[in-house]
């Protein structure tokens, strides 16, 4: 009868931990879904901010504009069920617009100099900023995930309910080479 009592005592333990565990995993799971969702929102408000600008250069240069829009058809909407992949893509096509933007301003002064173009150039600044600091927060939540997948004991029940190593997001190459966007 003793015995009895200590294998439910240990088989109730056991089970108090793995369902604990799976609390814990679900938790970070989600917190990463939610820094992914985050990146989504201000991406898809830097897309905005380029896209007005595309549209202002459509008064000086409609050959340009044409150029502009195709890159424009490239955008996806980044949600908490994206990958890394998926933001890095967006990024790289946000770093590619942006910069044949600066080459149309660079042709007409008089595009530089008006009022909007520095007013969404501003935004689009602190957009680039928002960006940069959920990409950390990001990285962070999925640093916090991928030990705890990875680490025993924890990794038992990882594997057993099938979470796995997420992905970082890695600097895109491009914006190494990417001139400063100053006004």
């Amino acid at each position: 009868m003793t015995a009895i009592i200590i294998i439910v005592a240990v088989l109730l333990v056991l089970l108090l931990w793995i369902v604990s565990t799976q609390r814990k995993l679900v938790n970070a799971d989600e917190l990463c879904g939610n820094s992914l969702s985050q990146i989504g929102v201000q991406l898809q408000s830097r897309w905005d901010a380029v896209s007005a600008l595309v549209k202002l250069t459509k008064s000086y240069n409609e050959h340009e504009y044409r150029t502009l829009t195709d890159v424009i058809a490239q955008r996806r909407v980044i949600t908490s069920s994206s990958t890394a992949s998926d933001v890095m893509a967006q990024e790289k096509a946000l770093s590619t617009l942006t910069s044949k933007i600066q080459v149309v301003a660079e042709s007409y002064p008089e595009l530089k100099a008006e009022a909007t173009y520095t007013k969404t150039m501003d935004s689009l600044n602190s957009y680039e900023n928002k960006v940069r600091t959920s990409r950390m927060v990001y990285n962070d939540s999925v640093t916090r995930y991928n030990r705890m997948v990875r680490q025993f004991p924890d990794a038992i029940v990882a594997s057993v309910l099938n979470f796995t190593v997420k992905e970082y997001l890695q600097e895109v190459s491009e914006k190494k080479d990417m001139p400063e966007i100053n006004i």
